[in-house]
């Protein structure tokens, strides 16, 4: 699967959204020109297939001895990885339990173990890192966090580089907004509002408000 291929799943499957004019709201107060649910392509057995197999190629080259994903979208995604290598997988709340055991990674214990975090979306970055931190917490080794897409925001790629820990992703928003553009869905002055959207998020908002 191509990044093409999966911009182009993401658009048919409505797992993404795109409304320059019309700007979505995020639960930060931010406006957005994008929304972007990568549940919906769980209802979709072709293009689904396609993604795991994607993914699990991705994250076998790394060598890792436990799939991990963020709870809860990444949750189905590690888990089919971790059946199609044959490896043990956990999950990771981006916060301890409240209850309970308190426990932030479930199933096996990081320790000793060397890890793909899947994820299937990155905005900020945030609940990825918190969920990476929790993994090193248990002595694992996280050798990079896998996702499907992301925004491609300078705030991510920050976060990510201050953790010092690989970012992987299948598809990104220059992939989509090409193919969005490819297909006529949106207009020239369109795709400038959307660079100029992930340029600067906040000042993209202020404009709306």
């Amino acid at each position: 699967m191509t990044p093409g291929d999966l911009a182009a799943g993401l658009l048919e499957a409505g797992a993404v959204r795109l409304a320059p004019r019309s700007p979505f709201t995020w639960a930060s107060g931010l406006k957005s020109p994008i929304y972007c649910d990568n549940r919906q392509l769980l209802g979709f057995p072709e293009l689904r297939s396609a993604i795991k197999a994607a993914l699990a190629d991705r994250a076998a080259l790394a060598n890792p001895t436990l799939i991990a994903g963020t709870s809860t979208a990444g949750i189905p995604w590690a888990a089919m990885v971790a059946d199609q290598l044959g490896l043990p997988m956990a999950y990771v709340r981006p916060e301890p339990k409240n209850h309970g055991m308190g426990r932030q990674v479930e199933g096996p214990s990081g320790a000793g173990h060397r890890v793909v975090l899947i994820e299937d979306l990155i905005s900020t970055g945030g609940s990825s890192i918190r969920c990476v931190e929790a993994l090193r917490q248990e002595a694992a080794e996280v050798l990079e966090v896998l996702a499907l897409f992301s925004y491609g925001l300078p705030r991510a790629e920050a976060a990510f580089q201050a953790a010092a820990v690989p970012l992987g992703v299948l598809a990104t928003f220059d992939d989509l907004a090409a193919r969005a553009g490819s297909q006529g869905l949106l207009d020239p002055a369109d795709l400038a509002s959307l660079a100029e959207w992930r340029a600067d998020t906040a000042a993209w908002s202020r404009r709306f408000e």
